[in-house]
C-alpha cells in the first residue's frame, strides 16, 4: 500500500487565494484497496521529466495552502480532520467519496482511473453511460504535438495509449520526411470499439463507481472547500475533491447554418444549471466554438482515382504495455482535393454560415479552420487536401477530415459533390459547429486546482483547450492532485 505523506501550510493565504483560511489536513486511508501505481512511480516519474508540468504542480505545489509529495512512502498512521466523523455520521456511506468526476469524456475517463488506482473511493458522473470515452470528431489518437502527449499520460499509468492500441484501425508514422524529432505516431481507431473497451476498463477497475447524472452544483464548505456536488434530480454525494471536465456541454448549442439547438453534440442533451452555479461562486466563464464535418456513406464514394493512404507495415505502439501489442488488420485512407467548383459554392454563399453570417462570434480553442477559412483566408490556393478516413470496422461512415463546414444542411450534400470520389456520394451526417462556455485556464494554479476553492479542479475543454490528447493529459493530472488533495 502507497502512503504518500501530505502536509498542510496553514498560514496567511495568498492574494491569489482570495481573504480565506487555508484547510487542508491528511486523513486515514487504511479502508482503501490497494493502488495500481508503484510507491514511487509518480516521484520516479517526476525526476525523470516525462511529465513537467505534473511534476513541478505535485511537488512543490501552489502557494500558501498545497499539499507538498514527498518522495518516500510514510508507513505512519494519518490523523482524521475532526470533521470527518460529522460527515460520515450525517450521510450514507454509498452518497460519500473521496473524488468525483464530472463527465465521462477522455479527461473524465483519465482522471477518474487515476483517482481510483491511486486508492481513492472515486465516483463517475456522466450524462450518457453509453458515451464514456466518445471521439465525437475525428476517431483518431495522436498526431503532431499530440503523440508525445499520449506517450506521457501512458508512462504516469494512464490509459490513453492502452486504448489508442487496442482499437487502432489504422497506425501511421507522420512527418517522416522530416527529422526524428518531429515524428509523431498517429491511429486511427474504431470509435464505437473505443467507447466499449474504456466502459469495461472503468467497470473492472477497484474504487470506482459510475453513475448517469447531470450535476448542477457544488458543496462548499466554510473555508471555502468543496463538500459535495448535486445533480439535476436532487442528489447530494459528499466527496473531499471534485474534477470538473464537462467538455463542450456546458449550455451547449450546435449550429447548422442558421438553424440551432441546445445541445452538447449531435443527438446528446447539453448539461444545463452548472455555468449559472459556478457563476455565482465568482468564476469568469466565456464561450468557444469548435466543430465537425458530415459524415458519408463509404459504399457510395469512388475510391478508384483517390490516393490511398495505407497504415504503416513497420508497426509502432503508443504504450509501454507488450500485452496490447496486438497487431490486426489495418484499413486505408484515401486523399481527395478541393476543386474550383468547392470554393466557387462556399464563396457565393459565405454569409449563410454563422460566422460570416454574423450570429456567432464565439472563437475557436485552436487553430482548426472550417472549409470556409481556409477558402477566405488562403484565396491563392487552387485546392485544398480531404481525407477520407473509416470510422469503424462494423460501419459504413467516413469521416470528411478537413470538410468542416457552417453551411446549411441544404447545401452540404452539393458541396460534398464537388470533391473528386464524392460525386454521388449519400451524406449520412451533416457538418455542425458547437458553441459552449469554458472556464478561462488564469483561475487555475498548474496542479489544475482552482484559485477559488480547495479541492475544486477544472480539466480539458472547460479550460479552454482542445483535443482528446490534452483532455487526457490534463485529466490524468487533475485526477492525481484530487486523490491527493483528498
Amino acid at each position: 500500500k502507497m502512503n504518500l505523506h501530505q502536509t498542510s501550510s496553514i498560514g496567511a493565504p495568498s492574494a491569489q487565494a482570495g481573504n480565506r483560511a487555508p484547510c487542508f489536513q491528511p486523513r486515514r486511508r487504511h479502508t482503501r484497496n490497494p493502488p495500481s501505481f508503484s510507491k514511487h512511480s509518480i516521484a520516479n516519474s517526476c525526476v525523470q521529466g516525462i511529465l513537467p508540468t505534473a511534476t513541478y504542480a505535485v511537488v512543490q505545489g501552489s502557494p500558501s495552502r498545497r499539499p507538498t509529495v514527498a518522495a518516500e512512502a510514510s508507513n505512519s498512521p494519518q490523523t482524521s480532520p475532526a470533521t470527518t466523523g460529522t460527515l460520515r455520521s450525517s450521510f450514507d456511506d454509498d452518497e460519500e467519496f473521496d473524488v468525483i468526476v464530472v463527465g465521462g469524456g477522455h479527461a473524465g475517463c483519465e482522471a477518474a482511473l487515476a483517482s481510483a488506482r491511486m486508492g481513492c473511493k472515486t465516483l463517475l458522473l456522466t450524462l450518457n453511460l453509453d458515451r464514456i470515452a466518445w471521439q465525437p470528431c475525428n476517431p483518431a489518437i495522436g498526431g503532431p504535438a499530440k503523440s508525445q502527449l499520449v506517450h506521457e499520460v501512458d508512462a504516469l499509468g494512464g490509459e490513453m495509449g492502452k486504448m489508442a492500441d487496442r482499437c487502432y484501425l489504422q497506425k501511421r508514422i507522420l512527418n517522416r520526411s522530416k527529422g526524428p524529432a518531429v515524428w509523431a505516431l498517429r491511429a486511427q481507431t474504431d470509435k464505437v470499439e473505443y467507447a466499449q473497451v474504456m466502459r469495461r476498463v472503468l467497470e473492472a477497475t477497484p474504487n470506482l463507481s459510475l453513475r448517469e447524472a447531470m450535476a448542477v452544483g457544488l458543496e462548499i464548505g466554510p473555508n471555502d472547500e468543496v463538500r459535495g456536488v448535486r445533480t439535476y434530480f436532487g442528489m447530494t454525494f459528499r466527496c473531499r475533491a471534485a474534477v470538473l471536465t464537462t467538455g463542450t456541454f456546458m449550455n451547449g448549442v450546435i449550429w447548422v447554418g442558421r438553424q440551432s439547438m441546445p445541445a452538447g453534440r449531435a443527438g446528446e442533451a447539453p448539461s444545463v444549471g452548472l455555468t449559472e452555479e459556478l457563476v455565482k461562486l465568482g468564476f469568469e466563464t466565456d464561450r468557444l466554438k469548435t466543430g465537425t464535418p458530415a459524415r458519408v456513406d463509404s459504399r457510395t464514394v469512388d475510391f478508384t482515382g483517390l490516393e490511398a493512404q495505407p497504415g504503416d507495415p513497420d508497426l509502432r505502439w503508443f504504450s509501454f504495455d507488450t500485452s496490447v501489442h496486438v497487431e490486426r488488420p489495418q484499413m486505408t485512407c484515401y486523399l481527395t482535393h478541393t476543386t474550383a467548383d468547392t470554393h466557387k459554392l462556399i464563396r457565393d454563399n459565405l454569409m449563410e454560415t454563422p460566422i460570416y453570417g454574423g450570429w456567432v462570434d464565439s472563437k475557436g480553442p485552436r487553430y482548426c479552420p472550417s472549409i470556409e477559412d481556409k477558402i477566405v483566408r488562403f484565396a491563392e490556393k487552387s485546392s485544398h487536401q480531404v481525407f477520407l478516413e473509416p470510422e469503424g470496422r462494423n460501419t459504413p461512415e467516413l469521416y470528411v477530415q478537413g470538410f468542416s463546414t457552417g453551411l446549411p444542411e441544404r447545401l452540404q450534400l452539393g458541396l460534398l459533390h464537388t470533391l473528386p470520389g464524392l460525386e454521388r456520394c449519400k451524406m449520412l451526417r451533416p457538418a455542425y459547429a458547437v458553441e459552449y462556455d469554458y472556464m478561462p485556464a488564469h483561475q487555475c494554479y498548474n496542479t489544475l486546482e482552482t484559485k477559488r476553492f480547495s479541492g475544486l479542479y477544472f480539466s480539458g475543454q472547460l479550460n479552454g483547450t482542445t483535443g482528446y490528447e490534452e483532455a487526457a493529459a490534463q485529466g490524468l493530472l487533475a485526477g492525481v492532485n484530487a486523490a491527493l488533495r483528498a
